[in-house]
């Protein structure tokens, strides 16, 4: 359901506007993003080489990680595509995935937030219950259910592939759409919007509402006063995640999809105010929500169980090497400066 980005041939086009924004904010979030989630990774495989296994968490916020190394790996095809003058040259399938790919992330991203969340509130308000249920084996079914469940939706988004317009071969688009085509992705739209969105972001704000109240009742606690800390910032976190990368992106596209179906009906009525602001305002939430691979990482610091331990340990032991090579270099000199011929 690649919708963000349909043009028509009634003069309303905004490509010079895709190509000063797509290219820019995709190597931004390529560069940002690539180096926050590969440093989580190394620092997830060095607890995994200590400890020899991960919690639940843990397992959980890995599999998110994977999802935005899926999505940031896509983002150099993307900013070529709008650099060559929206010229696909990567051909058909590697086209197709582009938007499957953007989908599955981020529908993973919002599945494993909510699940995350969910964890969060059962280890705050029922602890006992929380212990009991560490089980790698519902992990692993829960983990396995959410990418089966996203993979296969997104299954729509392979049968838009590259398309020769123009002299070029375009990808991420879709020319001059008809009303049955347009009918198709409203439906499906809504269906998305439904169980892809609003369903997760309504579990995680009561797990958050009854977290937030648990902590304003037992703030006085000494004991549990760090873990009531750590649910508030993902509480945070969470919520500046959903309201920033995905609540913008389907208003968007809710929004911008009816302007195309009025479009295809009615045609521009004389100006193209309304239609390319629209088309602007889902460029522009497409790339908020793509840069939630950005922002993912700093769950990784306040939820990910011993994950700051092993990124405090891993300082120490990089300064503690140069400390090392330094004492090294001065011993070499001494020693070298008292051989020396007097």
């Amino acid at each position: 359901m690649n919708v963000s980005y349909i043009e028509d041939g009634q003069n309303c086009s905004i490509s010079e506007f895709k190509r000063s924004v797509f290219p820019a904010v995709y190597l931004l979030i390529f560069v940002i993003g690539l180096s926050a989630n590969l440093l989580s990774l190394c620092l997830f495989l060095k607890m995994w080489r200590t400890q020899r296994t991960l919690s639940s968490v843990n397992m959980f916020i890995v599999n998110l990680l994977v999802s935005d190394l899926m999505l940031i790996s896509t983002l150099p095809f993307r900013a070529s595509y709008y650099i060559n003058n929206l010229n696909w040259v990567f051909g058909d399938v590697i086209c197709r995935l582009m938007s499957y790919v953007f989908y599955v992330n981020m529908y993973g991203s919002i599945y494993f937030l909510m699940v995350l969340s969910v964890i969060r509130y059962v280890a705050i308000t029922k602890p006992f219950i929380y212990m009991r249920q560490q089980n790698y084996r519902y992990t692993w079914l829960a983990c396995l259910s959410i990418w089966l469940l996203v993979c296969l939706a997104s299954i729509p988004n392979l049968f838009g592939g590259a398309k020769q317009s123009e002299g070029k071969v375009m990808c991420l688009e879709l020319l001059n759409p008809k009303k049955d085509q347009l009918r198709i992705l409203i439906i499906s739209n809504y269906g998305a919007l439904l169980v892809g969105f609003l369903i997760p972001f309504l579990v995680l704000l009561m797990c958050y509402i009854f977290v937030v109240h648990r902590l304003l009742i037992h703030n006085s606690v000494t004991t549990h006063r760090q873990q009531y800390k750590k649910a508030g910032s993902l509480a945070i976190i969470v919520l500046f995640i959903f309201l920033v990368c995905f609540l913008p992106y389907h208003v968007a596209r809710t929004v911008f999809l009816q302007a195309e179906w009025d479009l295809c009906i009615n045609g521009t009525r004389g100006s193209c105010g309304y239609i390319t602001g629209v088309r602007k305002a889902a460029v522009i939430t497409h790339c908020l929500a793509a840069a939630n691979s950005c922002l993912d990482p700093l769950l990784y610091f306040i939820v990910g169980e011993s994950f700051r331990k092993v990124w405090r340990r891993s300082k120490r032991q990089i300064r503690n090497n140069k400390e090392q090579r330094k004492l090294g270099d001065v011993t070499k000199t001494e020693m070298q400066l008292r051989s020396y011929p007097r």
